[in-house]
């Protein structure tokens, strides 16, 4: 599959301008001090910023930054999971979305992946603010694991093992319960992107 093509902005360089190629732009930055240049993937976007100027460009984007902050909903909770392997050394944890408190935290759990682990986290925080009696939204960063517990069903690939029995007895239990109780807390997405880690990150990237 061939990569997409990039658009390159140089601010400050040898040569200054809009680049469609890295060649081109690595040329123009190459040993140059304090080169100022970042790649952008369409042409408008690009031409748009080296208009604006370095400066400015990073002031906007601080500008949208903050902006887009402002989306999150503070009052909810947060899950995330973290596997060593694939599978591997997998566990889980929820916290609350301002602070980071911890709410629960399970594992590790062996021969488990990263997929499954968000999958319980979801619905470990569903039960969890349920006995609470609290419709608090829950944030994942995973479309999959939000996929799974919206059908009720852990689609993972994952083959039992004796060193696994354990996590797919949880599985078991994470779907009866979607499949015996409803909830109105909302499951959002967490805009890694725009946001930085989710807040129940395990920090091992």
């Amino acid at each position: 599959m061939s990569k997409k093509k990039k658009f390159y902005v140089v601010w400050e360089g040898y040569e200054m301008g809009v680049f469609d190629n890295w060649t081109s732009c690595q040329q123009a930055i190459k040993n140059y001090k304090n080169a100022k240049y970042k790649s952008f993937k369409t042409e408008t976007e690009a031409k748009a910023a080296f208009q604006l100027g370095f400066y400015n460009f990073i002031q906007q984007q601080k500008e949208n930054q903050a902006k887009s902050l402002q989306q999150i909903n503070l009052k909810s909770i947060a899950v995330d999971a973290a596997c060593s392997g694939n599978p591997g050394l997998m566990e889980y944890q929820g916290v609350v979305t301002k602070d980071k408190r911890l709410l629960f935290k399970k594992g590790p759990f062996a021969d488990g992946t990263n997929n499954i682990g968000e999958f319980l986290a979801l619905v470990h925080a569903l039960a969890f603010l349920k006995e609470k009696k609290s419709d608090l939204p829950i944030y994942s960063d995973s479309k999959i694991a939000m996929a799974w517990v919206k059908n009720k069903k852990c689609k993972s690939k994952l083959k039992p093992t004796e060193n696994n029995k354990i996590l797919f007895e949880l599985i078991q239990r994470a779907e009866l319960w979607l499949k015996k109780n409803t909830y109105k807390n909302p499951i959002l997405k967490w805009e890694t992107k725009n946001w930085g880690e989710i807040p129940a990150d395990f920090g091992r990237k």
